[in-house]
């Protein structure tokens, strides 16, 4: 499955303890991330993760394009509630995008951590249906 990772400047370390906490499930699958989070997080775990720009120089439009085009199966955006209006823009775009196009998404480490878990245990295999590998 392709997973798209990505997290608010104040949400960074927790994504990055949650990839760790998670590399032998994420392993199996592709990552992809914006710039300094994919960067963040493929030092620490050792894992390949396709970059994208910085998110807020167009990395949030790349994830959503790939969501609308169905190259995505899940993503995981640690938001930071607090955060300010530009970035509360990008999380309702990526969400409602999702929404829209099936996709589970995740925007805090307790939804993150059951949807992992379902990917583990083959709960989210009928993404494959929707977006078979090639």
């Amino acid at each position: 499955m392709n997973i798209a990772i990505t997290a608010h400047d104040r949400r960074k370390e927790l994504m990055i303890q949650f990839c760790i906490a998670y590399c032998g499930i994420l392993a199996r699958h592709s990552l992809s991330a914006t710039s300094t989070t994919g960067q963040l997080v493929a030092e620490a775990t050792g894992l390949p993760v396709e970059l994208y720009l910085p998110g807020v120089q167009g990395g949030v439009q790349q994830i959503g394009a790939r969501i609308t085009y169905n190259e995505l199966d899940l993503v995981l955006y640690f938001s930071d509630p607090n955060g300010d209006e530009a970035s509360t823009r990008s999380i309702v775009e990526i969400s409602r995008l999702c929404d829209q196009y099936n996709i589970p998404f995740a925007s805090n480490i307790a939804t993150a951590e059951v949807l992992i878990h379902g990917l583990r245990r083959g709960d989210l295999d009928w993404r494959d249906i929707v977006n078979p590998k090639k």
